[in-house]
């Protein structure tokens, strides 16, 4: 399994247009979907759509989740909700771009889960690594690590807007903006199509050693009562995020 690539555009996903803009998502909360990326698995290159999330803190910094494809114009946009302070590279195959980012933002801190530097295929200077319970904002953002085999996912939970915020622990893809029966029967297989998403069939397998952590790591998202949850992956779930973790995460609860 190798990690996100470059874009490709081959537009096997429609995207969810506009790309490369900001979104409302909630009180001080936005989303930008991104352009297509190819996920590689040997020789079979997937598409994915992509999301980043940013987050306004109470005293106006803001956080780059998942940061997509870098444009001038999108960080003019980004930086007229305030200063850029930290970029996030939330699990080892989510940091792609991060870099450029970083690159025009010298000052902001990279922070990035256990590992990444080591086995990412680009470089990547982290600032902090995500371990634990704690943010640097814990007052405004819990945060949780979910381990398995092949993945480490940090969990954001962004109190005053009630946001959970994922990455890759579910996906959803939506059967209208797959091009191509392949793809289709592909994600169907996979167990990641609108409007059941859940982690794909083979994370779900890397997590069998790890099913009792990853159990109680769900259920204190559950506790969390988050009103919508942000994926990176297809549709995100703008209501009832308690009945859509409990959906999604049936297979371990």
């Amino acid at each position: 399994m190798t990690p996100h690539s470059h874009s490709r555009e081959h537009n096997w996903l429609e995207p969810y247009a506009p790309i490369d803009v900001l979104k409302p998502a909630a009180a001080d909360v936005w989303i930008v979907d991104g352009p297509e990326i190819e996920f590689g698995l040997g020789w079979l290159k997937v598409p994915f759509t992509t999301r980043m999330t940013v987050v306004r803190l109470r005293g106006g910094d803001l956080v780059l989740h998942s940061p997509v494809r870098h444009t001038a114009a999108l960080q003019t946009a980004v930086e007229a909700l305030g200063p850029i302070r930290y970029l996030i590279a939330p699990n080892s195959l989510h940091y792609w771009w991060l870099p450029d980012w970083k690159a025009r933002l010298p000052g902001a801190t990279v922070l990035a889960v256990p590992g990444l530097q080591k086995g990412a295929k680009r470089r990547v200077v982290v600032d902090m690594e995500l371990t634990g319970h704690d943010t640097p904002w814990p007052e405004e953002i819990d945060m949780l690590i979910v381990s398995g085999d092949v993945l480490t996912e940090a969990v954001f939970f962004h109190r005053a807007s009630r946001t959970l915020i994922l990455t890759d622990l579910i996906e959803n893809f939506e059967p209208k903006r797959i091009h191509g029966w392949f793809y289709r029967v592909l994600m169907k297989i996979g167990g990641v199509i609108d409007p059941d998403g859940k982690a794909p069939f083979d994370m779900r397998l890397s997590f069998f050693r790890h099913q009792k952590s990853l159990r109680s790591a769900v259920r204190r998202m559950i506790n969390w009562q988050p009103e919508r949850v942000i994926i990176s992956h297809g549709r995100w779930y703008e209501a009832d995020g308690v009945k859509e973790l409990k959906r999604a995460f049936r297979w371990v609860l």
